[in-house]
């Protein structure tokens, strides 16, 4: 009797494969019924003919094939909203029987993502119904029943690949709200379309439209319109006459100019305009006052109008891979109040034009790059300065490496007025050739520079290409997609004619050779992710067996469009390899011309013009004069500075912020401590970064003995410290001061030093309280880069073993993160530094962390690639009780998202996500089955609660081991 009376009830997720007819009959009251994710076969009649009140019925995600003859679903004649979407329907036979049109209550049908290639002609009949969903179906055309049906308000055919064109009698359906035709095949639309007065929301993406009708602005209710993904050349400028639009978007198109009366559209919120052919923008844009969306990307777009700072609603901006020069990229970037603040400042001081270009040199340790950079700088100066230059190369003309190891000082920079004439003035970045500087070395990797790329030809041996030059074209392309490099072999006059043509040959193959395996790898994934998207998701959640299992369209079109953005940013390699000898002016002049040549191509730096305010350029000359040599500025220095350019104090942050991107000094203005400061001279910075990547013994003995006072027991106690330097990477403070005592003069600049350091990522203070002072006790610091021994000293729960040594049944969670092209050099030392925050008790070695997070264990491991075919991988483990497991989460997520945080400064590096099977974990695989990363940005399915590991088909995973409690991001943003 108490079940009689239920009216709702949800068998979501049951593992159903049939619903007996008792259960009907006992549930005869029932007005909901959820089946939903089951594997019902078949349509369980008995049961429905007993449930004649029924007013929800939902079968979705299900393996439903057909209805029957339909008497079944006919019989349920108070029916207002029915689901069969995510079935098999119309894979045998037509799919929906005639008998549907007999629920005449119904207001709602969802037959979405089935095998339907037609409706029943008596679905016309259906007067009541207001929502129809048919979409990713396989309907050849647009079915005539559906304009009988005079009460729709919302209809999606998306995804329905060849329906092609709409008929003139869609006018019908003169109620419709809501109409989405994504991905249909339209070539065009007919006039009766413009007819639908009611029309609120268009979906019309995916097609291959190339102009709206003439009548189109008759649709003066429309408020969102997507057209994205189409073929228009011209702006259609029917949509002008659209008063009440508010979201339109034009994204992937063929668009060049936009009309001056965009702002007739005046309740415009959401424009989307990227990856277009747009040159300029209206100077009407900026009076769109209800913007709050405003997305340019992947455009050609230089100056922004004046008065662009009015557009202060704007939230989602994005303006990158435009060659801006008003304002500069490095202002854009950082949103529209900076962008208003810099119209403001060039609208108080005139504009001024300095031409400045960053150029890196970078390569092996021996391959000239310090010689090279002294020929290039001293090619301006008196010819008896260069002959002096010239004797000093043949004295060392044989060992160009020994030359450097003595000059170089690890990283350097200086400036280089290539063209006093012009102005063009190059901020050179020497790199060291040595793996000691990998984990400060990717700082000064960044995009608009001109990097060069120098290799030793008379040491170059083909089967050395990789270490020589594809390493390296790797490591720069994963920092800067699409990077601008200038081959350059050196010391050619130790190369005989015919082994100097022959090598530089090699190298051009092999890079040719490298993009095109490099290429071809993201093609092939870029069509997995297409078959992946071809098939129903129920296909892909069916197996674990199947590409990308479980993996939704949203985060497949997300990876698609990563590859894609790989694919379309590859390194602009500009010629075969120069040859370069400091014995021949010639081909130093040539080099220097082609560099010079390069730099003022408006195709490749389209941005060195870049206009800035007078004041903006007077700031920088002011910070950079002779006089201004010491390390830092306080806050106050450099506003004091500020008015002499012309700045008051609220108008200096954005010119500092702008010269913090651009890379002229570094001004931490969200961080506590560091905004108050103005690190300003670099050379002296680096020089103090160079002191923390030496590994001479030596050299730091001699820094820390400079002081002649210093007696044998001391000499004898810093002698340890550098040992255990290292070894293990330990310092403490007052021993770092030692090192830094050029740089550093107080207790204030040490503890300001240490503090940027660990900004850096390249140490933490090991015993730092969480509250108080250390009351006199030494701080000690741990320079992650330095630690030598290969494993940490192992935990007990390692073994999974409690302190009293015995066994306790655990569950392993472990996300592997897998780098198959280049692991970013210094990331695994710069992590070890991020997460420091996050743990206690931590015991580090070269490749291993343990650690806690609270009372839960975590484990972080590099494994370098064992083989060519083998990639680098990082993993973050942890492990409970599968009743607690989220405490594992929990202790790995603010891990992870550490990671993808210092994964987001290499936008070109490929990498993939996984989630390791926690039964293979147990058994001890070599080998353990990977579950898809995408699922930890997913919710749980509901209903699921386990999953089967296809390595053992009788062993299940529970879901919990998979999916975390909270879905959480597990890479950056879509390209």
């Amino acid at each position: 009797a108490a079940l009689g009376e239920l009216e709702a009830l949800n068998l979501s997720g049951r593992g159903l494969e049939e619903l007996p007819e008792e259960v009907g009959a006992a549930l005869s009251g029932l007005r909901v019924l959820s089946l939903r994710r089951n594997r019902l076969g078949r349509l369980p009649a008995a049961a429905l003919r007993h449930l004649g009140r029924l007013a929800e019925l939902d079968l979705s995600h299900n393996r439903l094939r057909g209805l029957g003859d339909g008497g079944a679903l006919a019989g349920l004649r108070g029916l207002r909203k029915l689901s069969l979407s995510h079935n098999e329907l119309g894979a045998e036979g037509p799919g929906l029987p005639p008998r549907i049109a007999e629920l005449g209550c119904l207001e709602e049908l969802d037959l979405s993502f089935n095998r339907l290639r037609r409706l029943p002609e008596g679905l016309g009949r259906l007067r009541h119904l207001r929502t129809l969903d048919v979409d990713h179906n396989q309907l050849p055309s647009f079915p005539a029943p559906l304009l009988e049906l005079a009460a729709l308000e919302e209809l999606d055919c998306s995804g329905n690949r060849h329906l092609g064109a709409l008929p003139e009698g869609i006018a019908a359906l003169r109620r419709l709200k809501i109409l989405w035709l994504s991905g249909t095949g339209l070539a065009s639309l007919p006039e009766g379309l413009c007819q639908l007065s009611a029309l609120e929301s268009l979906m019309l993406d995916g097609n291959r439209l190339q102009a709206l009708p003439a009548g189109f602005g008759r649709l003066q209710r429309l408020k969102m319109l997507n057209l994205s993904s189409n073929l228009l050349g011209e702006f259609p400028s029917a949509i002008l006459a659209l008063p009440n639009l508010e979201e339109l978007y034009l994204s992937r198109n063929q668009l060049t100019v936009l009309p001056s009366h965009l702002c007739q559209l005046h309740q415009l919120r959401t424009l989307w305009l990227d990856n277009n052919r747009i040159r300029y923008l209206p100077d009407s844009i900026v009076l769109l006052h209800s913007l709050e969306e405003l997305v340019l990307q992947g455009n050609q777009i230089a100056i922004l109008p004046e008065g662009f700072g009015q557009l202060s609603r704007v939230t989602l901006w994005k303006i990158k891979d435009n060659p801006l020069i008003q304002p500069p990229y490095e202002v854009c970037m950082k949103g529209i109040p900076y962008i208003a603040a810099y119209q403001q400042e060039l609208a108080h001081s005139q504009p001024a034009l300095k031409p400045r270009l960053k150029l890196v040199l970078m390569g092996l340790k021996d391959a000239g790059k310090t010689l090279l950079r002294q020929c290039l700088m001293e090619e301006n100066e008196q010819r008896e300065d260069m002959g002096s230059l010239e004797a000093g190369n043949t004295q060392h003309r044989g060992f160009p490496g020994q030359q450097q190891d003595r000059g170089s000082k690890g990283i350097e920079v200086m400036d280089w007025t290539a063209d006093a004439e012009r102005g063009l003035t190059f901020i050179v970045y020497e790199l060291a050739g040595d793996p000691s500087y990998d984990v400060i070395q990717s700082f000064f990797l960044s995009p608009g520079a001109l990097y060069v790329l120098v290799v030793n030809l008379s040491a170059y041996v083909p089967q050395h290409f990789y270490p020589s030059v594809g390493y390296f074209l790797h490591w720069l392309s994963s920092k800067v997609p699409h990077a601008v490099v200038c081959m350059v072999g050196t010391h050619t006059d130790l190369c005989a004619e015919r082994e100097l043509e022959e090598k530089c040959l090699d190298i051009h193959h092999q890079i040719a050779q490298q993009e095109k395996r490099d290429a071809e790898g993201l093609q092939s994934l870029v069509q997995q992710v297409d078959e992946a998207l071809g098939q129903d998701f129920d296909l892909r959640c069916s197996s674990p067996h199947a590409a990308f299992y479980g993996v939704s369209d949203k985060n497949l079109r997300r990876k698609k469009a990563q590859f894609q953005y790989l694919l379309n940013h590859r390194p602009q390699i500009l010629s075969p390899v120069l040859p370069f000898s400091c014995q021949d002016r010639c081909q130093v002049r040539r080099l220097r011309d082609k560099l010079l040549s390069v730099a003022e191509h408006r195709d490749i730096f389209p941005n060195l013009h870049r206009v800035l305010p007078k004041s903006w350029q007077v700031l920088e000359e002011l910070h950079f004069q002779p006089q201004a040599q010491q390390l830092w500025l306080s806050w106050w220095d450099s506003a004091r500075l500020g008015l002499q350019a012309g700045l008051t104090e609220d108008r200096l942050q954005s010119a500092l912020s702008y010269l913090h991107e651009s890379g002229k000094l570094l001004y931490f203005e969200e961080h506590l401590t560091l905004r108050e400061y103005v690190f300003h001279n670099l050379p002296r910075l680096i020089d103090i970064l160079n002191v923390f990547c030496q590994r001479d013994a030596t050299v730091l003995l001699q820094k820390l003995l400079s002081d002649t006072q210093v007696d044998e027991l001391r000499t004898t106690q810093l002698h340890h410290y550098v040992e255990g330097f290292l070894l293990h990477g330990l310092l403490p403070a007052h021993v770092i001061r030692l090192l830094l005592k050029p740089h550093v003069q107080s207790r204030e600049d040490l503890q300001l030093i240490l503090e940027l350091l660990e900004k850096m990522g390249l140490c933490y203070c090991v015993n730092k309280p969480k509250c108080k002072p250390l009351n006199g006790a030494a701080a000690w610091y741990k320079f992650p880069c330095y630690v030598k021994n290969e494993v940490p000293h192992a935990e007990a729960w390692i073994n999974g073993t409690n302190l009293s040594g015995q066994s306790f049944v655990v569950e392993q969670l472990q996300i592997e993160y897998s780098f198959p092209f280049i692991f970013p050099p210094g990331l695994f030392a710069r992590y070890s530094v991020q997460i420091n925050s996050h743990v206690v008790q931590r015991s580090d070695g070269k490749y291993q962390i343990y650690a806690y997070r609270g009372k839960v264990p975590v484990v972080v491991s590099y494994r370098p690639a064992r083989g060519a075919l083998q990639p680098d991988t990082l993993s973050i483990a942890s492990h409970a009780s599968l009743p607690n497991i989220w405490t594992a989460w929990q202790a790995i997520t603010p891990l992870m998202e550490e990671l993808n945080v210092l994964l987001q400064e290499w936008p070109g590096l490929y990498y993939t996500v996984h989630v390791l099977c926690s039964k293979c974990l147990k058994r001890g695989s070599p080998n353990p089955h990977t579950f898809p990363g995408e699922l930890l940005s997913q919710p749980r399915p509901e209903g699921l609660t386990e999953i089967i590991c296809p390595k053992n088909g009788s062993e299940r995973v529970n879901v919990a081991l998979v999916y975390p409690p909270t879905p959480t991001v597990i890479s950056p943003c879509s390209k």
